[in-house]
């Protein structure tokens, strides 16, 4: 181990804080692990990092962490090093359990590894631990996170039977979301099929995932045909429904109908949510629609509906390039006080925007502000800053 993998277990085995020597708590240690592999760069470095802090699936925040290291170690192409530190940590005793080999499928998927991923579903059992369809729909969604449907529907269709292995409804459901974005919809219908069967009813995700296919397709008639099988098995067009629907018509650039969307959802009694509001707003932004997207973001805060800060990041991208930097600003000063910034490339366009219409002095505040709140990353604004009048 070399001499920063000996301090990183030193770190994280003591577990101190370095300015009051008090002992931290897990959710500390989690948040300092991902605050480290957020600022490393170095492969051999990241897999260390992961090692000295003995993450654990049990733990969400572990599982954030686990997942920007994979991340990082993907774009760097150190697949080596994801299966050195994947299969070292099989062997770790708090580790053969169901629970972290199902999320190693899973990251094994994130990486693009299906082969290691399906590798590590048949040795389950080899290591002690007992097999269940929870590995199974872990596999099926590693499929998906590596868009490998090839491998998805061979496994879905022989793997119950070869490892004795009863298909749930969230087995179902990932099928369904494989065939929905692979263009082949119409596979539904035979699973829907499969599923009664099986006496495994379907669900508001089963039909979210289905609708959204035939919409990608723009199969509007199976649409209709879906939206009556859910009356058939008495699946409530709820929320999740009617976002899925919002959603996939504000890609197809049917904005205005999605906004009737929600106009109907509010006549049904069914209250949206910033998820509603945040695919309208993006939907009308990309057409340009900018008072449209404006209206929006106005009315989900009257109705009681907080945007979060993707809301508030896609509304400023879209008024910055429609050249309305007012309204940009006010709604950019709103986020930054909430404690949200925008990504450099926005906050950049907003501030030249504003040099435009000759609001040099909000563009000089913003610069100030968020070089104080980002000191490392003062480097980016030095050509902007000097770029002001």
């Amino acid at each position: 181990m070399s001499a920063f993998g000996r301090a990183a277990r030193r770190y994280f085995s003591t577990a101190l804080s370095p300015n009051t020597n008090a002992t931290l708590t897990s959710k500390e240690k989690s948040r300092a692990v991902i605050s480290l592999l957020k600022a490393e760069k170095s492969p051999d470095r990241i897999v260390e990092i992961c090692r000295a802090a003995a993450l654990t699936p049990e733990s969400q925040l572990d599982r954030i962490a686990y997942s920007i290291a994979i991340s990082s170690l993907s774009k760097s192409r150190s697949f080596d090093g994801i299966r050195r530190f994947l299969e070292e940590s099989k062997g770790r005793p708090d580790l053969r359990n169901e629970l972290f080999l199902s999320h190693a499928i899973v990251l094994y998927g994130q990486a693009g590894m299906i082969e290691e991923a399906i590798d590590t579903f048949k040795q389950i059992e080899d290591l002690g631990v007992r097999r269940t369809v929870k590995s199974l729909n872990a596999l099926l969604f590693s499929c998906i996170l590596a868009r490998d449907f090839t491998h998805l529907k061979r496994i879905y269709v022989d793997f119950p039977r070869i490892y004795g292995v009863e298909p749930d409804v969230e087995t179902y459901n990932h099928v369904m979301k494989a065939f929905s974005e692979s263009g082949s919809s119409s596979s539904a219908y035979s699973v829907l099929a499969e599923m009664d069967k099986s006496g495994v009813r379907p669900n508001s995700i089963t039909f979210s995932n289905i609708l959204a296919g035939f919409y990608r397709e723009e199969k509007m008639e199976d649409v209709k045909k879906v939206l009556k099988l859910m009356e058939a098995y008495k699946v409530p067009r709820g929320l999740s429904i009617f976002n899925v629907r919002i959603q996939s018509l504000c890609k197809l650039k049917r904005s205005d109908e999605a906004k009737e969307m929600l106009d109907m959802m509010l006549l049904r009694g069914v209250k949206p949510n910033c998820a509603t509001y945040s695919n309208l707003i993006h939907g009308f932004g990309k057409e340009g629609k900018l008072e449209e997207a404006k209206k929006l973001f106005g009315d989900m805060k009257s109705r009681g509906v907080g945007p979060d800060s993707q809301c508030y990041f896609t509304i400023v991208y879209y008024l910055c390039v429609g050249k309305d930097f007012d309204a940009a600003l006010s709604i950019c000063k709103e986020s930054m006080e909430r404690g949200w910034f925008l990504n450099f490339s926005t906050m950049k366009a907003l501030v030249n925007g504003l040099v435009s219409i000759n609001k040099i002095r909000d563009a000089k505040e913003i610069v100030r502000v968020v070089r104080k709140k980002f000191p490392k990353k003062g480097e980016l604004w030095d050509e902007v800053e000097a770029s002001l009048p």
